[in-house]
């Protein structure tokens, strides 16, 4: 396994983020704990989760199983670098969401019971909050590094200019502020290369990336229809739309001896703004087989046209649109 640093921080995390979300609504608790264990073996130290996973309100359902896993030992818990988050509704009451110190304050405490951990190696605003200031939400978070209880915080599908704005508040309290960004992100999503990518260079933010697969479309979907394997009518009307791409991508992969899934992790892991991709397998089986992406080079050729075939916005902002 690679290894990278987590932004401007110390802080070492594996280049696979594992993606928690399955774990639960798709995967049993038993397998969880068993593609959790082999992620270790594999040396993937930097676990993705959040209190809303399971998607049954105020379960906190994937956090729970992940706490059963740490309550197993054997340094299940010092060895792995956690994350979760804070935003979406745990309750029906109207401080049981978003970004109010009482609520992160709460969400920590109930998060920290259900993963049996005491203390959060990254924490993440899951979403931006436009109703509350910047000022009590540092001051939340302070409060919870000086208590102990989380190490780094990050942000999680924040724009460009609201990364700026935030690490401008942080800075005037002489706080760290965001380590990271956590990003929908892939060949079939790459608005953020306008600006969030940009501000995360110039911020020293670590970039991880929700979706590398876009859900699926990018690890061979032609392939998988052909093969008879059933897929959501969502996802049907996606491949409608893109065949003609998905043609040109997977004939470019099948050309090139590669599997789709583990081009497109790839051409992520060659972008040095990238951290870590999350990962989210179902089965140990998908966990291993990911690991094929670190063996592939793309060359400047390779680039050029898996460009051609999945076109980005034009490059950061503002030569994207203009001179």
């Amino acid at each position: 396994m690679e290894f990278t640093q987590l932004g401007r921080t110390g802080l070492k995390v594996s280049r696979f983020c594992l993606g928690t979300m399955n774990f639960g609504p798709l995967t049993s608790e038993e397998d969880s704990f068993a593609i959790m264990d082999k992620a270790l073996d594999l040396g993937i130290n930097f676990f993705d989760t959040a209190n809303v996973y399971g998607w049954k309100t105020g379960e906190g359902i994937t956090e729970n199983i992940v706490g059963r896993w740490f309550a197993q030992g054997r340094g299940r818990r010092e060895k792995t670098i956690i994350a979760t988050k804070v935003f979406g509704r745990m309750g029906n009451w109207p401080n049981q969401s978003r970004l109010s110190a009482l609520h992160i304050r709460e969400a920590c405490e109930a998060s920290l019971k259900r993963l049996q951990i005491d203390h959060i190696d990254l924490y993440q605003m899951h979403h931006i909050d436009r109703l509350a200031p910047w000022d009590e939400i540092w001051q939340a978070m302070e409060v919870l590094v000086q208590q102990g209880k989380v190490l780094y915080v990050g942000s999680s599908n924040f724009a460009g200019w609201q990364i700026a704005k935030v690490q401008e508040a942080a800075k005037a309290r002489h706080f760290m502020g965001l380590t990271s960004e956590q990003s929908l992100y892939s060949l079939n999503d790459r608005m953020i290369e306008l600006e969030v990518i940009p501000a995360c260079k110039d911020y020293g933010l670590g970039l991880v990336l929700w979706s590398p697969l876009s859900g699926g479309l990018l690890g061979g979907a032609l392939q998988k229809i052909k093969a008879g394997r059933r897929t959501s009518d969502d996802m049907k009307k996606e491949i409608t739309k893109k065949r003609p791409q998905l043609q040109k991508w997977e004939k470019f992969c099948k050309d090139i001896g590669e599997q789709p899934a583990d081009v497109a992790l790839a051409w992520l892991l060659a972008n040095p703004v990238v951290t870590a991709p999350i990962i989210g397998p179902r089965t140990i089986e998908q966990l291993t087989g990911s690991l094929r992406a670190f063996k592939i080079k793309l060359n400047k050729d390779a680039m050029k046209q898996i460009d051609a075939i999945w076109p980005g916005p034009g490059g950061e902002a503002p030569e994207a649109y203009a001179w």
